[in-house]
């Protein structure tokens, strides 16, 4: 079993799970989206927002902006970037129209913003993203690798050659994104990805990486029987 050397970023808006993933030192980072915000109850975007940066000031955070057009997400991108020097700032690779954010990366990078390119899919924009992108901006490319896997397609080859063009540039990372078992990680590190976000159950799930497969085998049938026992379950 290779050593894991991957980033892990923990995904999610509940701080308190934020703080324990952190305490684990499994985790060098988070990312957080609107999803993950209304499902974590969270009604101040800012002030969230400013706790987390107020709570983990020496490691990357992504905030997403939530304007639908390029103008807003613009302004919005200067107010996010401003919340601190860690801060990188999601921006969808499109609208919901499908028009292309890539002018917008472009003019973010450009003026030193931090972007983290959001919900990518296809090589054709991971290319279009990673030219876009400033030399001298460290930025984040998102390749959606757990989204591709539904869609019935392997993402090992794609995440390949998303490696291998985000490195033509010395501050782009590629990031797997929508991480769905401990095994991504292992994939995602031989992919050449830098950086892979998993949830907080995941992270604690990583804890079996190595484990021996006949002990988690007894283990497994120990958890059946015990089970049985406190739900008092009887067949004959």
């Amino acid at each position: 079993m290779p050593e894991l050397t991957i980033d892990i970023y923990s995904d999610g808006a509940n701080i308190e799970q934020m703080k324990e993933a952190y305490q684990s030192g499994k985790v060098t980072g988070f990312t957080t989206n609107p999803s993950l915000m209304k499902q974590a109850g969270i009604t101040d975007y800012t002030a969230f927002a400013e706790e987390v940066v107020a709570t983990f000031p020496e490691v990357p955070v992504s905030f997403e902006v939530f304007a639908d057009d390029f103008e807003t997400m613009a302004k919005e991108a200067d107010k996010i970037a401003s919340f601190g020097s860690n801060v990188y700032v999601k921006i969808p690779i499109t609208n919901t129209k499908g028009e292309s954010a890539v002018p917008l990366i472009k003019e973010l990078s450009e003026h030193l913003v931090k972007v983290n390119v959001t919900a990518v899919f296809t090589l054709d924009q991971v290319k279009a993203v990673v030219e876009a992108l400033a030399d001298k901006t460290d930025s984040i490319v998102s390749v959606f690798a757990g989204r591709i896997a539904d869609a019935g397609i392997d993402p090992i080859e794609i995440m390949k050659q998303s490696a291998d063009i985000c490195h033509q540039k010395r501050h782009v990372k590629l990031l797997w994104a929508s991480s769905r078992e401990v095994l991504n990680m292992i994939q995602a590190q031989q992919a050449g990805a830098d950086i892979i976000t998993c949830t907080p159950d995941l992270i604690k799930k990583s804890a079996s990486i190595g484990k021996d497969l006949e002990a988690f085998s007894l283990e497994t049938v120990q958890m059946f029987h015990d089970d049985i026992q406190k739900l008092g379950y009887q067949i004959l």
